[in-house]
């Protein structure tokens, strides 16, 4: 599936649950004094429906954070391989070193991975090329094209959705400041009426402020916090890559000039 329609799909069904546990989970009667009115919360949950109805969309963004920062550990760990990237290097600079090309493609083909895609690819055209008894400096240019052309499909694979974290943690912080106003302007407006304030409406004006204040406030941590850190991982797997493809064409160069 596309990022951008894996995206929208995580959108409307986030939504969709959002909105379903704003009403019947934290809407549910038991959590209100008052019943079905929902005025007047009893605990915590009841409180943080009164948010008012920038709740689900806080919700919303929460899951989606979630959904990406799971989604994105498990295709991490999958573009690394199967086994110790390691042992795989050594394992292919040790064929190489032996001339046993087929051997190296065989064990990119064990390991999987993006590192031993890329490596597969620059490996398959060093084959290809070399068989057809061209000048070195034609087997290493067309094997270094491969790497590069491997390289630029592979990258995007890793970088995606982390557009997403980091708009979903600037939105979340807007959406929060915004419930923060709508609260504080009904609450303002309670204590706006002649004679005594409208208590209930003053306190479902702080309790909107601040639930949405708070849950802007996580939403916007957990989405930096997983940006910063897949960031983090995918530049440190990508010196990973090009050290590697640097070495394997440094053991080709080597073995063509022989």
């Amino acid at each position: 599936m596309k990022a951008g329609r894996f995206t929208i799909v995580v959108l409307i069904v986030a939504l969709a649950v959002s909105i379903l546990i704003w009403w019947y989970v934290f809407g549910a009667t038991a959590n209100f004094k008052d019943g079905a009115a929902r005025k007047d919360p009893l605990n915590l949950i009841g409180r943080i429906f009164t948010g008012g109805y920038l709740v689900p969309l806080l919700l919303c963004l929460s899951i989606m954070v979630i959904t990406f920062i799971f989604e994105r550990l498990l295709f991490l760990n999958k573009a690394q391989g199967k086994g110790s990237i390691t042992e795989f290097l050594r394992t292919v600079h040790k064929n190489l070193n032996e001339g046993k090309v087929t051997e190296a493609l065989a064990a990119c083909d064990e390991q999987r991975g993006s590192c031993a895609n890329i490596m597969r690819a620059g490996l398959d055209r060093y084959k290809s090329v070399f068989g057809r008894s061209a000048s070195p400096e034609k087997v290493a240019a067309e094997t270094q094209r491969a790497i590069d052309e491997a390289t630029m499909l592979e990258l995007p694979l890793l970088e995606q959705n982390l557009t997403a974290l980091s708009t979903i943690a600037s939105i979340a912080t807007m959406v929060g400041l915004l419930g923060t106003v709508i609260g504080m302007i009904r609450a303002f407006q309670a204590l706006a009426h002649a004679g005594a304030p409208d208590a209930i409406q003053l306190a479902v004006g702080i309790s909107e402020a601040l639930v949405n204040t708070a849950g802007g406030l996580f939403v916007a941590i957990a989405g930096i916090v997983a940006y910063n850190y897949f960031t983090t991982r995918i530049d440190n797997f990508t010196y990973s890559i090009d050290e590697a493809t640097y070495s394997i064409m440094h053991i080709i160069t080597g073995n063509e000039e022989k």
